[in-house]
């Protein structure tokens, strides 16, 4: 059961930073900064699986962390899709 929850972890970690691969990836093909929205599912989809790992684990401090992080990815998300239901005439 360590091993399984040792895989867990370190697949929710590999989620997590591949977003940083996705935005460095952007931003070249841009010539800018670039933040895709793939980044912040990642951010959310690697976040969470972090945060059962911190559960698991019972890290309080891992947990804040995590717990926090969601909020921020989400709320960005709901910003994007505000600003884009605006731009839309909804």
């Amino acid at each position: 059961m360590n091993a399984l929850w040792l895989g867990v972890g370190f697949f929710a970690q590999a989620l997590f930073s591949a977003r940083f691969l996705v935005q460095w990836i952007a931003s070249e093909r841009a010539g800018k900064s670039i933040v895709p929205h793939l980044f912040w599912w990642l951010s959310i989809a690697g976040s969470a699986m972090l945060l059962v790992y911190a559960v698991h684990r019972k890290d309080p401090v891992f947990i804040l962390g995590q717990s926090a992080g969601l909020f921020i990815y989400t709320r960005n998300l709901y910003l994007i899709h505000k600003e884009k239901r605006s731009l839309c005439g909804d």
